[in-house]
Formats: C-alpha cells, sequence, structure tokens
C-alpha cells in the first residue's frame, strides 16, 4: 500500500492545495473524517470547519465551508465553497463577522433567520482558530 495519496482543494476560484499527503481530517456533514492512504472509497458533503493534512512532514490547515469530498484509494478532492490558507485569513474582518452574527441574534429580532447567524458565527470562529496556526 502506498504512504501517500493525491490531495487536491479546489474553490471556485482556484486550486488552492495539490499535493502529496499522508493524512487529512476533513470537516464532514456529520462529523470529522480522518483518511489515510487506501481509504475506502466515498463522497460527503462538507461542513463548515478545519482541514488539516499531514504533507512532506508538515501539517498544514485551511479553514473550508460547505461543498464536497471524493476519497479514492489514492486520492482525495475537496470542492469547497471556500478554502483559506492561515496567512489568508483577514483576522479583525472574521473578528467583526462573528460580532454582527452575535448582534442578530441577541438584537431580539423575531425575523432573525436563526440558522444562518449560527453558521455565520461558526464559519468566523473557524477562519479564527485556522489564522492562529501562522507560522
Amino acid at each position: 500500500m502506498a504512504d501517500t495519496f493525491q490531495l487536491e482543494i479546489v474553490t471556485p476560484e482556484k486550486k488552492v492545495v495539490d499535493t502529496a499527503a499522508e493524512e487529512v481530517q476533513i470537516p464532514g456533514k456529520n462529523g470529522y473524517l480522518g483518511i489515510l492512504p487506501g481509504h475506502a472509497p466515498l463522497i460527503t458533503e462538507l461542513a463548515v470547519g478545519e482541514v488539516k493534512f499531514h504533507a512532506g512532514g508538515e501539517v498544514q490547515h485551511l479553514a473550508v465551508a460547505w461543498g464536497f469530498a471524493e476519497v479514492l484509494p489514492e486520492k482525495v478532492t475537496i470542492l469547497a465553497e471556500s478554502a483559506e490558507r492561515p496567512d489568508e485569513i483577514d483576522v479583525e474582518r472574521a473578528r467583526k463577522a462573528k460580532e454582527r452574527a452575535e448582534q442578530r441574534l441577541t438584537g431580539g429580532d423575531a425575523n432573525v433567520d436563526v440558522e444562518r447567524a449560527l453558521n455565520a458565527i461558526h464559519k468566523a470562529e473557524t477562519r479564527l482558530e485556522v489564522a492562529e496556526q501562522r507560522s
């Protein structure tokens, strides 16, 4: 069995990652999935979360939001609505987005879309956590 698999992470704008990886953790819709070389084929929906992968002896982190992942024994392809490396994240913008979403939830407006506000908070928190991984 091979020691690595090909990992591709793609957004509508660009290919973010194209590398040989030893392991990847993916935020699936029903929880995180750990993928190693030779994994059984599967397709899963992505949630908002952190993709963490090991490549060339280094651990790398990305904040991703929504999309799909296809896992094959020798290749993992992640098609994400957004994917950001730690150094690409605007920390102040993420903080402000979190604050706005929290204010919508606590503002007393009965017409607020609670699920959308909670998703915005989760996305901002993920972006802030991944930004802390800057080297």
